[in-house]
């Protein structure tokens, strides 16, 4: 198989930066908003220092963007197609993995794609 097919080292180091629950649940708690680090660990109830560390390596794999707003920094995604594939990967997930269904279900599943894509993950 090419790798035009199947893009592995294109792809690769980003599933690796994904592979980690944080850092998930950091993208997913931006939603399409950019937020400063202190709505971040908020919602995702990570030690400032952890959001600090993973908000890095985000940024530094061009999976999150910053902004400068006064003092403030502010976290985006770069597109917010990511958050449509992160929707679309738990999805899929849910389709494809009873025990999955089973164990986080979040009763979100009456609420519509376009809906869904306008908030955070799941």
């Amino acid at each position: 198989m090419s790798e035009a097919s199947c893009p592995a080292r294109l792809l690769s180091p980003i599933f690796k930066v994904l592979a980690e629950p944080n850092r998930l649940a950091i993208l997913c708690a931006l939603g399409t908003e950019c937020r400063p680090v202190t709505d971040i660990i908020h919602a995702t109830k990570l030690p400032q220092t952890n959001v600090s560390f993973h908000l890095r390596i985000l940024r530094e794999a061009g999976l999150v963007r910053a902004e400068r707003r006064g003092s403030f920094v502010y976290y985006c995604l770069p597109d917010p197609e990511l958050l449509a594939i992160l929707q679309s990967f738990q999805a899929w997930a849910r389709a494809h993995t009873p025990m999955l269904t089973l164990v986080e279900g979040d009763g979100n599943d009456n609420i519509s794609p376009t809906k869904r894509r306008t908030r955070s993950c799941g």
